[in-house]
């Protein structure tokens, strides 16, 4: 019998002989519910069977495994288990992420024929060991009875998150669509095209990149209330921080990438006679074009941070930064989180929309050529 076999059946074995145990400290738990126990054991025998059948039974073993989990969690809303979690409870746990520790693995392994089955593959394993991380997290907050001052649930999270939409939205507006996308613009485009001046004048390009490793160097909680005492409270300083932040990056990969073209393709643009020009457009720039999404992919990160910093130091009653530094003085850390987990979705949207273009432009890269 292989490992993968044996890690399963002892996951499905210890789901099971978690039940004989106490779920809470007043011994509360599976036994009060006849429907857990046996939800419980159909999800164990899915999972036993899994591991003769192969990948036939893959999306049924996920089925088990995501019910189990479940499971977990309704057992956190008996009287005794939340904040006062027994051995039983946490031997359940160690089961489900035993099997979704194997049923990731599995999926990782699984030869898929066709592209849309690799591309749906991809999404899928990593989709469900986020799932797991989020299960972990939940399970241990409650368990334990975390204080939400210190750690707040998932659940929590998400409750604030639906019940504070239109102030989030309205952060998001204030802090992404204006200073973040307007700085991100403007320092993008002014480091590319002072790149291009600085790789046509030698000495330009000798002074400038000795600056950009000074200033890239500079702390954001310095550069921020200067930009807030010159540009004024509103959006303008926090883009010019993002400027700031953003230029530089994409000035040094510019100029790297207009040098990374090889010099026998120099030589037969010279031998064709082409001017600067002609070379610029037709050679250096598409050699370049992987160093320049590069600084894109960099500074979409890069331009949300600096944008929630620059708003900790001055802005109008709106913005991420500044409902956290609110929120956080009021100890209400669901809220904090609720705008962290914004930040971090628009920041991964924005980055895979990058990504997303960079695949469609240099598509001709060896990296793509698989």
């Amino acid at each position: 019998m292989t490992r993968r076999r044996l890690i399963t059946l002892a996951a499905a074995l210890v789901l099971l002989g978690s039940t004989l145990l106490p779920f809470g400290e007043r011994g509360d738990g599976l036994s009060a519910s006849p429907a857990l126990l046996a939800a419980t054991l159909m999800a164990a025998v899915v999972l036993a069977a899994s591991t003769f059948l192969g990948r036939v039974m893959l999306p049924l073993a996920a089925a088990a495994c995501l019910l189990v989990c479940a499971i977990a969690i309704r057992l956190l809303d008996y009287p005794g288990v939340a904040g006062h979690a027994g051995t039983g409870f946490w031997v359940f746990v160690i089961g489900c992420l035993i099997a979704a520790a194997e049923l990731v693995t599995a999926m990782s392994t699984v030869r898929a024929s066709g592209r849309r089955a690799r591309r749906l593959q991809g999404i899928i394993a990593p989709t469900f060991f986020g799932t797991a991380m989020f299960f972990l997290w939940e399970v241990v907050v409650r368990g334990f009875g975390v204080p939400s001052v210190l750690m707040p649930a998932p659940s929590a999270i998400a409750a604030r998150v639906a019940a504070s939409w239109p102030t989030l939205v309205e952060d998001f507006n204030q802090t992404f669509l204006h200073g973040v996308l307007a700085g991100y613009l403007i320092g993008c485009t002014a480091g590319f095209l002072v790149a291009i001046v600085a790789d046509r004048i030698p000495f330009l390009r000798r002074g400038l990149l000795p600056l950009g490793n000074f200033v890239a160097a500079l702390p954001i909680v310095g550069i921020a209330p200067i930009m807030v005492m010159w540009f004024g409270f509103d959006w303008p300083s926090k883009a010019a921080v993002v400027v700031v932040m953003t230029f530089f990056p994409m000035l040094v990969n510019t100029v790297a990438g207009l040098a990374a073209s090889g010099r026998i393709e120099r030589d037969l643009m010279r031998s064709y006679g082409a001017t600067y020009r002609q070379s610029l457009v037709k050679m250096r720039l598409p050699a370049a074009m992987p160093f320049i999404f590069n600084a894109l992919k960099i500074n979409s990160t890069l331009a949300l941070i600096g944008a929630i910093v620059a708003e900790f130091f001055g802005t109008p009653i709106v913005g991420m930064g500044f409902r956290i530094s609110i929120e956080v003085a009021r100890m209400s850390l669901d809220m904090v989180w609720a705008e962290i987990a914004l930040a971090a979705v628009s920041g991964t949207a924005f980055y895979g929309l990058v990504a997303l273009t960079e695949r469609a432009t240099t598509f001709w890269h060896p990296s793509y050529r698989a």
